[in-house]
């Protein structure tokens, strides 16, 4: 019988503000990692919700997606255990709003950091994955595109029949 394969769909804020980009440090099974806010999308959510709530999850701000940056495929080799996982990733820029105050950042987050391009760049071998740097790249070159580009039919959101 044939497998299907199933890439794992995620999404990531890509955050500027005053020439710095927003990043978490996380601890993955590689060890301390640097990221944008990103994670996997859920069930009954479009990507567009999806990004908002990651970013939330992992900055504790409020996070409301304007573009999208570019639509990423990535594939990464655990070498400890030989996972192989292909990521489908859909990246979103947009306004960083207001902290939730006593919100907790999510499991694995250590802090938030601000970071320049240059910085970015040179922390590159401690990126969780190439995409890190090359979506913050796309997005200081201009690269954006409408949000009606990725379009989430209302049956996502239907709960299972």
């Amino acid at each position: 019988m044939h497998t299907r394969w199933k890439p794992s769909v995620t999404v990531a804020a890509i955050i500027e503000q005053g020439g710095r980009y927003l990043l978490v440090e996380e601890h993955t099974p590689e060890g301390l990692r640097l990221n944008n806010p990103a994670g996997h999308l859920d069930p009954g959510e479009s990507p567009v919700q999806g990004v908002a709530r990651e970013a939330l999850e992992e900055t504790a701000h409020l996070f409301t997606p304007s573009e999208l940056v570019g639509v990423y495929v990535s594939r990464f080799q655990r070498e400890a255990t030989g996972e192989d996982i292909t990521y489908l990733r859909f990246a979103y820029s947009g306004e960083l709003g207001a902290r939730e105050e006593g919100r907790a950042l999510d499991d694995g987050i250590v802090r938030t950091l601000w970071m320049t391009l240059d910085e970015v760049r040179a922390s590159s071998a401690r990126h969780r994955s190439p995409l890190v740097l090359r979506c913050i790249e796309d997005h200081a070159a201009g690269q954006r595109y409408p949000m009606a580009l990725v379009f989430t039919d209302a049956s996502v959101m239907a709960g299972p029949r």
